[in-house]
């Protein structure tokens, strides 16, 4: 059995690996090692996160995929959802996250395969309920941030979100000494939108 940690943030300026420690002290009080750690700065909202399924492709059937929270494996909405839990079976893939206590059993050895059975089956139902919870939330905190908008909108106070000068600089730095968009994406974690309007100043 391989333990596989999953770690992720939202955006380049959050620390996806701030987590680590938490999940080395879970792994430790259970006499597991973490075999392999897979970080990146992606949307739990989005399915196509290439560090994620980069762990499941390496997975073996058992191995255990170790996340701090559900909502840092998805915050995906059903569809979605239940193309991960798909891909998870069949890799026949063992989800523990540290906020879902039902899951803290599936490291431990021994049992019978009726209680292995039901194991799974609560431990399932616990997934999709906290994984639901972490879609709504999503959404919650995405409705209420347009709300703002309209209203500071309104009032003439919306400014957006301020520009990373520094960064922004550095990326111009890079498209004018002839670096390809793949290679700037890869070293700054910026978005192909923000990539192709800095690259506007550089030709204009």
């Amino acid at each position: 059995m391989f333990v596989r940690a999953y770690l992720r943030a939202s955006t380049a300026d959050q620390d996806a690996s701030r987590a680590s420690a938490d999940l080395d002290r879970f792994a430790a009080e259970r006499g597991l090692t973490i075999a392999a750690r897979y970080m990146e700065n992606e949307s739990g909202a989005k399915l196509e996160r290439p560090e994620l399924f980069r762990l499941l492709s390496d997975c073996q059937p058992g191995d255990v995929l170790l996340v701090e929270q559900v909502d840092r494996l998805s915050r995906l909405n059903a569809a979605d959802w239940e193309r991960l839990k798909a891909q998870i079976a069949a890799k026949r893939v063992r989800v523990v996250a540290l906020d879902l206590p039902t899951s803290h059993q599936l490291v431990q050895p021994g049992g019978d395969d009726f209680s292995a059975r039901m194991l799974d089956a609560i431990n399932g139902m616990m997934l999709d309920m906290l994984a639901a919870i972490a879609r709504k939330d999503y959404e919650d905190r995405r409705r209420r941030q347009a709300q703002g908008i309209v209203k500071a909108k309104a009032e003439g106070v919306y400014r957006g979100r301020p520009e990373d000068e520094k960064r922004n600089a550095a990326i111009v730095s890079m498209l004018k000494a002839g670096q390809s968009w793949n290679s700037i994406i890869a070293a700054t974690g910026c978005s192909r939108s923000t990539l192709s309007r800095l690259a506007k100043r550089v030709t204009a």
